[in-house]
């Protein structure tokens, strides 16, 4: 049965919509002058530090474009869930996603509680980084100098 679509209903729809094109079309101005901005291959000479400079600048461009490529598409999925009617549900308990939630974050598409339970898996399924002082087997005895008073 499909629910009856209210003013209110369509009012929040075009919000969330607008709000959700004003985002994208940020981003998309956003890459491409970056793209504008990114160097062409240079046949100037540069010292190591010159080089790793740059180098490191074009390593946090190309970091920064995919953060927000991956910002486009997650854009794209709240318009996609917002025509189907299921913008605002959490995909994971079918929850209602709290208001300020989609008004801070709008593509967002899981609740709170759920995102938080996302993350700690997250977190407990990333493998450790083994310490030096971590060892299978016990660390060998110190070896000192055996005393010469005896």
């Amino acid at each position: 049965m499909m629910r009856k679509v209210t003013v209110t209903d369509r009012k929040r729809y075009e919000v969330l919509s607008q709000m959700l094109r004003d985002r994208e079309s940020e981003i998309k101005n956003k890459l491409r002058s970056l793209r504008e901005v990114l160097p062409a291959e240079s046949t100037q000479v540069k010292d190591a530090e010159e080089q790793s400079m740059e180098d490191f600048v074009l390593g946090m461009d190309f970091a920064l474009m995919e953060m927000e490529s991956e910002t486009l598409k997650r854009i794209d999925e709240a318009l996609h869930r917002l025509e189907e009617g299921t913008y605002g549900d959490c995909e994971e308990c079918g929850q209602k996603i709290a208001e300020a939630r989609l008004k801070a974050l709008p593509f967002a598409n899981t609740c709170r509680d759920c995102q938080e339970q996302r993350e700690e898996l997250a977190v407990s399924e990333r493998p450790h980084p083994r310490s030096v002082f971590e060892a299978d087997e016990p660390p060998p005895a110190p070896r000192g100098r055996a005393s010469a008073r005896a």
